[in-house]
């Protein structure tokens, strides 16, 4: 019964990526067009993808030592899109409620991760 909540967890967790990834979208084509909201449209865009993308290959993992490598490139592609959305707000390029929620849950993201992280040593 455990492994069925591990599966289910890891299941449930990857589709709240995908849907933070979603959301991020949304979020980044309502940017405007200068320079400075396109530069961390794009950064934005790469670090939030990525955690979704590694945290698929962290389910694959085929050793301990190799998942824990993986799950570190998770929390610091979570710390990185946690920080572009922290900009985006407080430059005042975006910081309407739709942002400042997607900040939110990459603060819980990122605490999930780094949690899973310090749990699989």
């Amino acid at each position: 019964m455990e492994n069925d909540n591990k599966i289910q967890f890891r299941e449930d967790l990857k589709l709240r990526l995908k849907q933070f990834v979603l959301d991020l979208i949304k979020v980044c084509k309502a940017l405007c067009r200068e320079d400075d909201a396109i530069i961390i449209r794009r950064q934005l865009l790469r670090s939030g993808s990525s955690v979704y993308s590694n945290y698929r290959a962290v389910n694959r993992s085929r050793s301990k030592a190799e998942f824990f490598s993986k799950i570190s490139i998770v929390v610091e592609e979570a710390d990185e899109t946690e920080m572009w959305l922290d900009l985006l707000i407080d430059s005042n390029i975006s910081n309407n409620i739709e942002t400042r929620k997607l900040h939110a849950e990459s603060l819980e993201i990122l605490k999930i991760m780094a949690t899973i992280r310090k749990n699989s040593k």
